[in-house]
């Protein structure tokens, strides 16, 4: 839905319904993204899939022809180099990548990634041609504590670098105790977080904050989405389990029409 400028509505941004495989799937399960071409033929809006990185070649061919992109889950700041299981931005552009995810809330807690370790991979992604999927989200003690803005706006100011854009990147806020835990916020407590990163991207970002792509995720499924995609300036949806299906991820595309 549109977000306002000095008391006019602005043209919402395109959806973009994502889909984040995690550590999850081998090549029998690209019959379910064989399955979703039908329903992305006739989508109004912007879908991509991110799978693990040992599966986008072969995904790139069972895509070939349709409106789903793909991307990754991850990637190194530097181009090349002595980094083992690493894999760089431009490895992931070149097996088809448009987009990649950063900051996700799993890399912040599993691997120590912070603030500036996130930007540096926003220009890394940025640097080979490829959109930013950049996570930010509070945690179940942090909300409790009634400072779920404050973090995510701190979470926003750190992990952005200058240079960036409503083309170059995209915004996913995920309350970090509604992944994959079945939990989900209020909807006013949705709108409220996307209103408030809306609000920082324009301070950040002049008018252009008005363009960004900002999705929700966490715990969105085919009976929430509907609701949680009609709520003011969330512009899709980064979805993790629910992806994993062609019906549950094509019923998610299908509303956010």
């Amino acid at each position: 839905m549109s977000s306002v400028s000095k008391g006019r509505a602005v043209r919402p941004p395109k959806t973009l319904i994502a889909g984040n495989w995690k550590m999850n799937g081998t090549r029998k399960d690209l019959s379910q993204v064989r399955a979703l071409r039908k329903v992305s033929a006739s989508a109004a809006v912007d879908i991509a899939i991110c799978p693990p990185a040992t599966l986008l070649g072969a995904m790139r061919e069972a895509v070939r022809g349709s409106k789903i992109s793909l991307g990754g889950q991850d990637c190194h700041p530097q181009t090349h180099g002595a980094h083992t299981g690493d894999i760089s931005a431009e490895m992931m552009k070149g097996e088809g990548a448009k987009y990649v995810i950063v900051g996700h809330s799993e890399r912040r807690s599993d691997h120590g990634e912070n603030n500036k370790t996130v930007a540096s991979k926003v220009v890394a992604a940025h640097r080979a041609g490829l959109v930013a999927i950049m996570c930010l989200g509070e945690t179940l003690a942090e909300r409790k504590k009634g400072d779920a803005l404050k973090v995510i706006g701190q979470q926003l100011r750190g992990s952005l670098p200058k240079g960036v854009s409503s083309k170059n990147t995209v915004i996913a806020y995920e309350p970090v105790w509604a992944i994959g835990t079945g939990l989900t916020p209020t909807s006013q407590e949705i709108a409220q977080a996307h209103a408030h990163l809306r609000r920082a991207l324009v301070r950040l970002c002049g008018t252009d904050g008005h363009k960004f792509r900002i999705l929700y995720g966490g715990s969105v499924k085919p009976d929430n989405a509907t609701e949680i995609l009609a709520l003011p300036n969330v512009n899709g949806a980064l979805v993790g389990g629910a992806s994993l299906k062609a019906k549950d991820f094509g019923a998610i595309i299908k509303a956010g029409a």
